[in-house]
């Protein structure tokens, strides 16, 4: 049996640009976040974004009499914390702003959530896919260990809860 061809391309308006085929598997290397509503800038800049996960909870059931099996049953899905790392960010940057209020603010006052994206592009710069955490708020801020062995960036780590997360494309 001969192999299969492959399957002939959509015929093209006359004048119309070809669209680049699809890039499969995306890189990692080329993303984007941002925070509420504010347009990306400098402070959206980071070097690693880990947390992007969800699982869901079960609850082992034994039912009396049968021994054969168990069940096992969806209670609720968890999500990570979203981690976020780059370099240390000057003391005016939004979102050092925001952490110093969340964190340095003490309960007294209430804590300011933001929805925030992430966002996986492509080598145009278009979302491959974006991933949307409602309710997000700082909840904890690491500085990277200062070492003079290294020839680093220094880096900071920040953490996230939110409410949920969405994944959008």
């Amino acid at each position: 049996m001969p192999p299969l061809a492959p399957p002939m391309p959509a015929p093209r308006a006359a004048g119309s640009p070809a669209a680049p085929p699809p890039v499969y598997p995306p890189v990692a290397f080329h993303f984007r976040v941002s925070f509420g509503t504010a347009a990306p800038d400098a402070d959206c800049s980071f070097r690693e974004v880990s947390g992007i996960a969800a699982e869901m909870e079960t609850e082992t059931v034994v039912e009396g009499g049968e021994n054969r099996f168990v069940y096992t049953l969806p209670k609720a899905v968890k999500h990570p914390r979203l981690v976020l790392k780059r370099g240390v960010a000057p003391y005016t940057s939004r979102l050092v702003t925001w952490c110093r209020d969340v964190l340095e603010g003490g309960l007294g006052q209430p804590v300011t959530t933001k929805l925030m994206q992430v966002a996986l592009l492509d080598e145009t710069g278009q979302p491959l896919r974006v991933w949307t955490f409602d309710g997000a708020y700082p909840v904890k801020w690491d500085v990277e260990p200062f070492q003079s062995s290294k020839n680093e960036v220094a880096m900071e780590k920040v953490e996230f809860a939110y409410l949920n997360v969405k994944r959008e494309k």
